[in-house]
């Protein structure tokens, strides 16, 4: 046998392969495991041009696999965004965002985005309008939070030209004072698409600026260990128009996080035409291990799609959705596309599994790898329908952001089993966890699996007993072998072992041992993908490729890096770079077929 490319050695590997559970070694040849072992075993089979990496016994798992992310949008848009995901007060938020607003040249807007919420502030609550507009008074400012609401400051308000005279858009408010004018508060009333809408109102990055946004998001992600996706597409990103950046990354060999892109249409009344055109361009599964079409979804049909704002009552679908989600998914099986969809409520997912098993007797669904998203109010009966249909079931932590809004909803009893993983699990049910990044949460894996062990929020209420807990493998297990199966990778992901792609995250503290609240401060100290190293830190930081310089230059996380970082003051530099308004309610359900993730 050739000699190693690499071995790493001297850690404590958790293999997720039963026949070898864990290890101290690896061998890596031609980007694949060729050996899993101890020390003894596998550091003799070095040859003269092998690379060996001492782990210093540190906890090493395979590498993470987030099965709902857009990071493809996420990537295009990273350099344009402030991040206050995990940053503990209000007032750390603020003063970065005063920070970078006199780092911002004009006409460039300020924009948090992404996975935050008031519930991790020490205040408790969300910056008032009158907050936001002293911060800044001439340079826009657009926070996103979560999927409810948009705080908009004056200037923003003028740059995207909502007057008293601009209607209430379908599916949105636009908040007013007592003379019709805009506040800069815009509501998901009941679903996002005016809080996107008018984000893409923006200026966007060139298509270099685009390139190095894309690279630094996929750095971010290797820092906490994700070594693979499943992109879920998204609102506003067609393709292949959207796709450029990423195609390019792939012509390069420059990706450093692996893609299964899912398709989402992006035009209501015609979803179909869409999908007709896709499968005629493109067979699903083609491309590289780096970068494949995986299928359709998690928009079908914008019909079919229920909401995701638990401030908003659950919407009823309307009657037209089965007929349209029928043609849709009867051609997607008939071209042996995988597909998945986008549900959040028991009635939602009755309906669509109605459609579904009438597919399926026309036309087998059951090899498809198909699965349903989000599924937090599913039956057990629902669960033992998408089992004998062959289907998976996609899970991500909205609950932990969203969770108290849950409560105060569907009350606590509801809450505990929302949603109910362990039914899913025993049923036999292939499940994946993901977050559902960059708008609606944070892209961090490791506050996922802290909402999946400790049955926590990010504001730290309870959700769960510990019967519906998972423990620390199991989670492990749904972000690794559970992710792979959507894309049908689980035979070269997901665990260490022989043949499979050799993708690892060394670990900054024992994720097996460590308090629970310390599991979502865990980040990657090494991240391993195809056996080259992509990022490194701590001790292994002179193995790691060097940070790359941002552009443009003024970018936020060129200054504040991503994920805040415990041991760093808000506004230093983290990841490897350089350095009250109450909640408001809603009332009702409007009418929309829009609708955007």
């Amino acid at each position: 046998m050739d000699a190693p490319d690499a071995i790493f050695h001297n850690g404590r590997i958790t293999t997720l392969d039963p026949a070898k559970p864990q290890a101290t070694a690896v061998a890596v040849k031609d980007g694949r495991f060729t050996a899993v072992g101890d020390d003894a075993e596998i550091v003799p089979l070095k040859g003269s041009g092998t690379k060996v990496v001492d782990l210093n016994r540190r906890v090493a798992i395979p590498g993470l696999n987030d099965s709902h992310i857009h990071l493809i949008r996420g990537g295009l848009n990273y350099n344009l965004e402030l991040r206050w995901d995990g940053v503990p007060s209000l007032a750390d938020a603020l003063r970065m965002l005063k920070e970078q607003v006199a780092r911002t040249p004009a006409p460039q807007w300020v924009r948090v985005v992404g996975g935050w919420t008031e519930w991790q502030f020490a205040e408790r609550r969300l910056p008032t309008l009158a907050e936001v507009n002293a911060v800044s008074p001439d340079t826009p400012v657009f926070l996103l939070h979560l999927y409810d609401r948009a705080i908009l400051n004056a200037a923003a308000v003028r740059a995207v030209g909502y007057t008293k005279d601009t209607p209430n858009p379908p599916g949105g408010e636009i908040q007013r004072d007592g003379q019709g004018n805009p506040t800069g508060l815009l509501i998901a009333k009941p679903n996002a698409l005016i809080l996107y809408a008018t984000l893409a109102k923006g200026p966007k990055l060139g298509l270099d600026d685009q390139i190095n946004s894309s690279r630094q998001f996929m750095r971010e992600l290797n820092r906490l260990g994700v070594t693979s996706v499943i992109d879920a597409g998204g609102g506003f990103q067609n393709y292949p128009d959207d796709y450029q950046v990423i195609q390019t990354l792939a012509d390069r060999g420059e990706l450093t996080v692996r893609i299964a892109a899912n398709l989402f249409t992006q035009r209501p009344g015609h979803e179909l035409e869409d999908f007709q055109k896709w499968t005629g361009m493109v067979q699903a599964g083609s491309g590289t291990d780096f970068y494949r079409i995986n299928g359709a979804g998690e928009m079908l049909v914008f019909s079919a799609a229920d909401f995701e704002d638990f401030l908003e009552p659950r919407p009823d679908l309307p009657g037209a959705m089965e007929a349209q989600l029928k043609e849709v998914v009867t051609h997607l099986a008939q071209n042996r596309w995988p597909f998945r969809l986008h549900a959040t409520y028991e009635e939602s997912i009755t309906r669509v599994l109605n459609v579904f098993e009438e597919v399926n007797k026309e036309v087998p669904i059951h090899n498809l790898r198909w699965l349903i998203d989000h599924a937090e109010t599913i039956s057990e009966r629902s669960i033992d329908r998408v089992k004998a249909l062959g289907g998976g079931i996609a899970i991500q932590h909205r609950m932990a952001y969203q969770g108290e809004y849950f409560v105060n909803r569907y009350g606590a009893e509801k809450a505990e089993h929302s949603p109910p993983i362990r039914k899913m699990l025993a049923a036999g049910v292939p499940v994946g966890a993901g977050t559902d990044a960059t708008r609606v949460a944070s892209y961090n894996p490791w506050v996922a699996l802290h909402w999946l062990t400790a049955g926590k929020t990010v504001g730290g209420l309870s959700l769960y007993p510990a019967a519906n807990k998972l423990d620390r493998v199991e989670a492990l297990r749904r972000y690794t072998l559970g992710s792979a199966w959507f894309s049908g990778e689980d035979d070269k992901k997901g665990a260490v072992k022989p043949g499979m792609l050799a993708d690892l995250a060394v670990l900054s503290g024992d994720y097996f041992a460590v308090p629970d609240d310390e599991v979502k401060r865990l980040e990657s100290v090494l991240t391993v993908v195809g056996g080259k190293v992509v990022y490194g830190a701590a001790e292994f930081a002179p193995l790691g490729p060097p940070p790359l310089p941002f552009s443009p230059d003024w970018a936020p996380p060129a200054k504040f890096g991503g994920y805040h970082r415990a041991d760093c003051p808000s506004g230093a530099s983290a990841g490897g770079v350089p350095a009250g308004m109450p909640p408001h309610r809603h009332l009702g359900f409007g009418g929309c077929d829009c609708f955007v993730f």
